[in-house]
């Protein structure tokens, strides 16, 4: 059987709210838009900074609901700033028949805040 990976879930563009270089790793985000993205803890997200144009791979840690938290751990940190505009999406195998009719959670919050676009 033919399987693909297809896009699951995407957050479209958050603003990152903290670089945090002595961390082990990984992506903390608003536990909110993880829910909304269908992004579970633990996850294998990619990463794309569109201020810069990096693109990278981690894991989700779930921040606190509300806040808004976009803060990239350990030596992510090193590939934004603050302030940069960045693309979150997870991937999922699936086999080629599911995947025509497959449709991913796409997101869109408020880049300002990060919070979800009621």
């Amino acid at each position: 059987m033919i399987q693909v990976q297809m896009l699951k879930s995407k957050i479209h563009r958050v603003r990152v709210t903290e670089a945090n270089l002595d961390y082990i790793g990984s992506i903390t985000l608003d536990s909110e838009l993880m829910k909304a993205a269908g992004i579970l803890p633990g996850e294998r997200v990619y990463i794309v900074d569109n201020n810069n144009g990096e693109r990278f791979d981690t894991y989700t840690i779930e921040g606190p609901a509300g806040s808004g938290v976009v803060c990239l751990n350990g030596a992510a940190a090193r590939r934004v700033q603050p302030g940069d505009i960045v693309i979150i999406m997870s991937y999922a195998t699936m086999d080629i028949e599911e995947a025509r009719t497959f449709r991913p959670q796409v997101i869109f919050p408020d880049t300002d805040t990060n919070k979800l676009v009621k």
